[in-house]
């Protein structure tokens, strides 16, 4: 199964709109999204902590800001 990696942190607004426009798109069955939060990873910090939310997936990550139909075209490009 493939994961699509959601990196934010807490009380970050940003994070939290991308998560609802993640809830209102079908994901395809073999997808699981995994939440991570910068602050439990120092490498994470430093590559995100100026741009999350990021989505990540197999190499690929779309960064903020971004929509609905942004992310169904990340997610078409696997």
């Amino acid at each position: 199964m493939n994961k699509l990696f959601l990196y934010s942190t807490e009380v970050c607004h940003l994070c939290e709109e991308a998560e609802a426009l993640l809830n209102q798109i079908a994901l395809p069955a073999k997808l699981q999204i995994e939440k991570r939060d910068i602050i439990d990873k120092d490498e994470w910090l430093e590559k995100y902590r100026i741009s999350i939310p990021v989505l990540a997936l197999n190499g690929k990550e779309l960064y903020w800001p971004f929509n609905k139909i942004q992310i169904e075209q990340f997610l078409e490009e696997e």
